[in-house]
């Protein structure tokens, strides 16, 4: 099985959409840093508009990488899933495509285990397009606006928070949020996988993909009481900004944070639980629907 793992990742390196989900991802950052060290001095006078009179804050000390990457997070980690789809859903649907696949379970491996290679072909890709999100989102917003405090907008309930965290408890952070992220888009590589089992190119498996994304997301974020209840746990889109969960500190009764400490761990743990459950599921249909299928191209 190594050396088909090894054989996937030479195609997907091959493939001209791989380097276009890198170029778009860097492309988007650079924007985002170019704006920001022009006039983030206008986006804060705005954000903190609300607050002036009772929040002292050095603004300019607030534009700084930590900050940056905590606001491309939220914009790219939306986007990403479209860019993951782009080389996951041509893992069968390809093979189909050029006719290759009727070769490939003619070899001496079983459909099994040529489903497993080509997730974890897929998975590999996900998690070197993190590391090179946190290359440019994280580590170049550090060296174009230099390290200090962190501040963190958040709305809860019907409040709005203004939470700092000190620079020396923030990188661990960073950490574990993007090793969130990989779990969350993980889905979105299975999933993508799944649909090109029942496509002969990959332009369908990824518009449905997307769409499936769009959909599942918009229920997530409607607030209504049925809804609430007997759907959104099982969506997984309602996980995915679950990351956003370790940049929210707790606090002792006066209200002061706890350095080091997450506000709602059980929270978490129980999204990458329900994100590993989806996982697992996605995957065991993909085997099961590719072992019954009849491969006729």
């Amino acid at each position: 099985m190594w050396n088909l793992l090894q054989i996937e990742l030479f195609k997907i390196s091959k493939r001209p959409r791989t380097y276009i989900a890198f170029a778009a991802i860097f492309a988007i950052v650079a924007i985002f840093q170019f704006a920001f060290k022009a006039d983030g001095q206008s986006y804060m006078d705005l954000v903190l508009q609300s607050v002036k009179d009772s929040f002292e804050l050095d603004k300019s000390k607030a534009i700084n990488g930590y900050f940056m990457c905590y606001i491309i997070l939220n914009t790219l980690l939306i986007q990403v899933p479209i860019l993951v789809a782009l080389i996951a859903a041509d893992s069968i649907s390809g093979e189909a495509n050029m006719g290759t696949l009727r070769l490939l379970i003619s070899k001496p491996i079983s459909r099994t285990q040529l489903i497993l290679v080509k997730f974890a072909a897929a998975t590999i890709f996900t998690i070197f397009l993190l590391l090179w999100m946190a290359i440019t989102a994280l580590f170049m917003s550090l060296l174009v606006f230099g390290a200090d405090d962190m501040l963190i907008f958040r709305v809860k309930g019907e409040e709005s928070q203004i939470m700092q965290i000190t620079k020396d408890d923030i990188m661990w952070r960073y950490f574990a949020a993007f090793g969130y992220a990989t779990v969350a888009l993980t889905v979105i590589a299975a999933l993508s996988l799944f649909l090109s089992i029942f496509a002969e190119n990959s332009i369908g498996p990824i518009i449905a993909t997307v769409c499936i994304v769009i959909v599942c997301t918009i229920i997530s974020n409607i607030s209504v009481p049925i809804i609430d209840k007997n759907v959104k746990p099982f969506l997984f889109t309602s996980y995915l900004v679950g990351w956003k969960g370790f940049f929210y500190i707790a606090t002792n009764a006066e209200g002061v944070p706890i350095k080091g400490s997450l506000e709602n761990w059980p929270a978490i743990r129980k999204s990458l639980f329900i994100l590993i459950g989806h996982i697992l599921v996605i995957v065991w249909a993909s085997i099961a629907v590719f072992n019954r299928k009849d491969i006729l191209s």
